[in-house]
C-alpha cells in the first residue's frame, strides 16, 4: 500500500452518508478525479486570462498539449493551434 495520510473533512451530512456508503477505494478515486478536474479548469483560466501559456498550462494540469486542447475545446476555450497540435489531433 502507498504511503496515506488520514485526511478529516466536513461534508453536508447527505454527502458525507452517500461517501460511506461508496466505500475507500471509491472514495479515493472520486478525491482524485475531482482533484484532476480543478488542476484542469485552474490551468484553462490561466491560460485564458494570459495568466501562463498554453504549454505551461498543459504542465500545471500534468496533460499533454493535445489533450489539454480536448479539455479546451469541451469548455469552448480555442486553444493555439501549431503543427504539431494539428498533427496528434489528426491521430
Amino acid at each position: 500500500m502507498a504511503d496515506t495520510k488520514t485526511l478529516t473533512l466536513e461534508l453536508p451530512s447527505g454527502l458525507a452518508e452517500d461517501m460511506q456508503a461508496a466505500g475507500r477505494a471509491l472514495m479515493v478515486e472520486v478525491v482524485q478525479r475531482g482533484l484532476r478536474d480543478l488542476r484542469i479548469e485552474q490551468a484553462l483560466e490561466r491560460y485564458r486570462q494570459g495568466i501562463s501559456t498554453f504549454g505551461a498550462a498543459a504542465e500545471y494540469a500534468g496533460l499533454s498539449r493535445s489533450e489539454l486542447a480536448i479539455q479546451a475545446y469541451a469548455r469552448s476555450i480555442e486553444p493555439p493551434f501549431s503543427n504539431t497540435t494539428v498533427q496528434e489531433e489528426l491521430r
